[in-house]
């Protein structure tokens, strides 16, 4: 019974919190924007929820006067990249990313020292500074996009995820891409035998895997014969794993990323059951944002994310050409 009471309390408080924070961006004229890896109550109370490309479209699109960005920080501070005459906010600011801390501005300039020619492309996971020195952003969404784009004749610097990159090569057949070897720590933690475990358990469900996840290379010779799907194995960017869901006749599915897409992927098709490859897959950064943080951020009008104009000019470009390619 005292369970059943606290669970009735604990419901009613993110009720009424969601509430309030729903009718304070309203006064304020802001736009909550939710990546599919936060916890369930931001999602649900968000104005839009989505992947980096989406969310970034949104942002370059909105009327709002301030963005919240319930996300990670580089995220925050793509949204004011792209808009530079509105205010943004990210209720933590110590939600980072292991992977954008994966390489920094000196090691990115000696690299293109070592590749003058190169044309170099960025992952969206990365800092304001590193995309200032970037031809080409992409998402996990619009990589393969992104570099089939490129001459076949230009070498290419990607960075920073090792295993996003070599996805993108394998699949390519390009020999002339040179390689960051940053990972994710969630994504890259997860063994390849826990597919083998999960589709064992599970022969039914059909497996959905992210890109940056280094349990996929094992199975990249196999995936790139089928241009990034097999009869049971589906190559995507989390917002390609929300499609892939509600388009496929499976009833069952594995599901190779951060749990706290689980939340949306139930949400919209609750007539199938999804299993994470790992409970242990959750991003320590992404759970940094809470319905308190939340509040306190837009009743306080904290913390504003700001990139320095220099800086801000040189990577629109290459943010732009993310955004165009899709």
């Amino acid at each position: 019974m005292s369970r059943t009471i606290a669970t009735m309390k604990n419901d009613s408080y993110v009720r009424d919190l969601s509430h309030e924070i729903k009718e304070m961006a309203k006064k304020k004229n802001a736009v909550i924007l939710a990546h599919n890896y936060q916890i369930a109550e931001i999602q649900d109370v968000a104005d839009f929820v989505g992947d980096s490309l989406g969310l970034s479209q949104q942002a370059a699109k909105t009327d709002a006067d301030t963005i919240v960005f319930c996300g990670v920080h580089f995220m925050a501070e793509t949204a004011a990249i792209l808009c530079p005459e509105k205010r943004v906010l990210i209720p933590d600011l110590e939600a980072g990313c292991s992977l954008a801390a994966s390489i920094d501005l000196d090691q990115l300039k000696a690299w293109k020292t070592e590749h003058p020619d190169a044309v170099v492309v960025s992952y969206v996971n990365t800092t304001a500074a590193i995309k200032a020195e970037t031809d080409y952003c992409c998402t996990s969404g619009n990589a393969l996009k992104v570099v089939q784009s490129i001459p076949e004749d230009k070498e290419i610097l990607f960075l920073p995820d090792q295993f996003l990159g070599s996805w993108c090569q394998k699949m390519t057949g390009r020999r002339n891409i040179h390689i960051w070897m940053g990972e994710c720590h969630v994504h890259a933690s997860v063994h390849p035998r826990k597919i083998d475990e999960m589709t064992q358990e599970h022969p039914k469900a059909e497996l959905l895997i992210h890109p940056e996840c280094g349990c996929l290379t094992p199975y990249l010779d196999r995936v790139c014969r089928t241009q990034g799907n097999t009869d049971s194995l589906k190559v995507a960017s989390t917002e390609g794993m929300i499609r892939r869901a509600s388009e496929s006749d499976a009833k069952e599915f594995v599901v190779a990323t951060e749990i706290g897409i689980l939340h949306r992927l139930k949400k919209e098709n609750p007539d199938k059951t999804f299993y994470p490859i790992d409970n242990e897959m959750s991003c320590q950064f992404m759970k940094m944002i809470t319905l308190e943080k939340l509040h306190q951020s837009l009743q306080k009008d904290v913390f504003q994310v700001t990139v320095p104009e220099d800086i801000r000019v040189r990577a629109l470009t290459s943010i732009e050409r993310m955004i165009n390619i899709f």
